[in-house]
């Protein structure tokens, strides 16, 4: 019986330690290349998917209800372009894109809405991200107009390792003061690791005017994600379940070249 008790207790912890350990959920849309310049080239391919980006645990990432770029606030669609890939082992998509003039490109994902069972609700992350090129910069502070929204304060890209980035949070345009926002680093290649748990996920709050501001640690794409659930709730097998929003934004930060 106290070898059943132990048995459970263990059980218990693991799965406790396992759940608390992968909480954060980032959607995901990284481009090859974030500034293109002249010499480069001018086909980018940009990836999506959806996954625990520190600890490389991926999650199946059906084809979202909208891809789309938007530059000079001209808005095209890419999901018809998007091809299936396989990010962490897990579904995933891609498309490739030609930059032909000089600006600011804003690639956003709206994705299918996906259940966790660990939390017992739906999740949403409306993503994006910037691609600047040709020496332009202009546009990176204009507002998508996505439900949820991270508009950056800070020029998200052209950044060094330890700049301070800032961003305001939104939702249908308003602010929304002391959102709580998580961070992630987005360990490509596996060798990064935390000193703990607590460090895989960092996390701040916004100010009352909705501005929240981090200085990034070490060079690599960061995701930002600002959190709040949704007054709509969505049913599942029968019942009605909280939806939790995130405004999702990836941002890369450089070394300087010695």
């Amino acid at each position: 019986m106290k070898a059943f008790i132990n048995l459970s207790l263990y059980v218990f912890l693991f799965l406790l330690f396992s759940f608390t350990s992968a909480l954060a959920h980032f959607g995901m849309v990284i481009p090859s290349d974030n500034m293109v310049m002249q010499e480069d080239s001018r086909q980018i391919k940009v990836v999506l998917s959806f996954s625990h980006p520190f600890e490389k645990t991926g999650m199946d990432l059906e084809r979202p209800l909208q891809f789309f770029v938007i530059k000079d606030q001209s808005k095209e669609s890419l999901v018809n372009a998007l091809k299936p890939a396989d990010v962490m082992a897990h579904k995933a998509w891609q498309s490739d894109f030609t930059i032909k003039r000089p600006g600011v490109y804003t690639f956003c994902m709206i994705p299918e809405p996906y259940f966790e069972p660990s939390e017992d609700c739906y999740i949403i992350h409306y993503t994006k991200t910037y691609v600047a090129a040709f020496g332009s910069d202009q546009g990176w502070d204009s507002e998508v107009g996505l439900k949820l929204e991270i508009i950056p304060l800070t020029r998200p890209f052209g950044l060094y390792k330890g700049n301070l980035f800032q961003g305001i949070v939104k939702m249908n345009k308003k602010i929304i003061p002391f959102a709580r926002v998580e961070i992630e680093y987005y360990n490509r290649d596996g060798k990064t690791e935390a000193p703990t748990d607590y460090m895989v996920t960092q996390t701040i709050k916004a100010d009352s005017n909705g501005v929240f501001s981090y200085a990034v640690p070490k060079s690599g794409w960061w995701g930002f994600a600002a959190l709040n659930l949704s007054r709509e709730k969505i049913k599942y097998q029968g019942r009605d379940k909280e939806v939790e929003l995130g405004a999702v934004l990836w941002v890369k930060f450089e070394d300087f070249k010695d």
